[in-house]
């Protein structure tokens, strides 16, 4: 069992910058896939952003390449999102998320088996 917690959100004005946080608590942190996802009312929860902790490799959603910037230290089992230059659109719940043990990478829910409470996002224009 994996365990999330985010932290890091709140309101910023368009243009600006955030940074959230989720620690994990795990003994296999570098073996996996962690992923943030973010979801408005009545949409779909959609992915953001990647990375597969043994190797680094990150991947990001078209609507925020060049923005947005997802990390890691793996000391701290903490993944970040540091998101910039932020517009309205971006405002959302962001989830924080983990695949199983060796889990594979995507940007869609299915792989990912461990999530967030959820941090909330406003960006107001």
């Amino acid at each position: 069992q994996v365990q999330l917690v985010e932290s890091g959100g709140g309101s910023v004005q368009a243009g600006g910058s955030l940074r959230l946080s989720c620690v994990a608590s795990t003994n296999t942190f570098s073996s996996r896939c962690m992923g943030w996802f973010r979801q408005v009312p009545g949409k779909e929860r959609e992915g953001v952003a990647t990375i597969y902790t043994s190797v680094g490799s990150t991947n990001y959603a078209d609507s925020v390449k060049g923005r947005f910037t997802i990390s890691q230290d793996r000391a701290k089992n903490t993944v970040y999102l540091q998101m910039n230059s932020l517009k309205p659109e971006d405002t959302a719940m962001y989830y924080c998320a983990a695949t199983g043990y060796r889990g594979s990478c995507s940007l869609t829910r299915g792989p990912f088996a461990y999530w967030g409470q959820g941090t909330q996002v406003t960006v107001s224009s």
